[in-house]
């Protein structure tokens, strides 16, 4: 399992199909999963630190797990299988949950929790950076600093 760190998410054109870009921490390789638009919202409200005024689904989520006296450790990405990434919710308990990969990075944002990938997931569907794709992800980032977690929410 390789440590990666969410660069952020954006809406990739002409589809506008959501995507979270992760990065892994000891390597060259960017890992894209495309998502949907509302768990988009989620992961962008949590880079943010946006808090609601009443817990939204992934606020909710952690906060159940605290209370029931777990916590999240850390979310693996398991498997991908013809364009489908699955996750695990790995608890402090032991306890092991299959999760979509949006929702665990949604939840792990909000827990603290690592995110590590296995190495057959990053050799399938990672893609490694040139000097040149290092710039565009630098340009991902400044749009990152101006963009609001609405702009991903349907029209």
């Amino acid at each position: 399992m390789r440590e990666v760190e969410v660069v952020g998410v954006r809406v990739e054109m002409p589809t506008n199909q959501p995507l979270v870009l992760l990065r892994e921490l000891e390597g060259t390789r960017y890992l894209p999963i495309w998502i949907g638009a509302v768990e988009a919202s989620a992961i962008a409200f949590a880079q943010q630190g946006t808090r609601s005024p009443r817990p939204l689904t992934h606020e909710l989520m952690h906060q159940v797990i605290t209370e029931l006296g777990d916590e999240l450790s850390e979310i693996r990405i398991v498997d991908v299988d013809e364009g489908v990434f699955f996750a695990l919710l790995v608890f402090d308990s032991g306890t092991q949950v299959d999760a979509r990969p949006s929702d665990a990075i949604a939840l792990a944002l909000r827990a603290g929790a690592r995110i590590v990938c296995s190495e057959d997931v990053l050799d399938a569907a990672g893609i490694t950076s040139t000097h040149q794709e290092d710039e565009e992800i630098e340009k991902f980032r400044e749009f990152l600093d101006e963009v609001e977690p609405e702009d991903f929410e349907e029209r």
